[in-house]
């Protein structure tokens, strides 16, 4: 019973994984916590979209919505996403030769240079 509920945490990580925006919308966050529109000016998509994206990893459990004054601010659910995301990304690095050096920075994290980890 218990793997059953396992696989669907999984599967509602794995769909937010699954589109790019969302992916460079979490490494975002794993840098730090922002508003909308900051993270919209990040990744050069509009309001609307990161609106939609963010209501997504808020329903995967994966962001919470801060409420700031009038604003919102958006952060990482739990801070060890942040590490999971890290090591994810560090092992699809490692294990995907034909993922180009730097294309991590491309996808939104700063603190991949690229290289694969050994």
């Amino acid at each position: 019973m218990e793997t059953i509920a396992y696989g669907q945490v999984l599967a509602r990580f794995g769909h937010a994984l699954s589109d790019a925006t969302r992916a460079r919308l979490l490494l975002a966050l794993r840098e730090a916590p922002a508003h909308p529109a900051d993270l919209a000016d990040l990744l050069g998509v509009s309001r609307q979209i990161v609106s939609n994206h963010l209501a997504c990893l808020r329903g995967c459990g994966l962001v919470v919505a801060v409420p700031v004054g009038r604003r919102t601010r958006y952060e990482l659910a739990d801070p060890r996403l942040g590490h999971a995301l890290g090591d994810l990304l560090s092992l699809v690095l490692t294990v995907d030769p034909s993922c180009p050096p730097g294309e991590a920075a491309a996808i939104g994290d700063s603190r991949t240079t690229g290289k694969r980890v050994r």
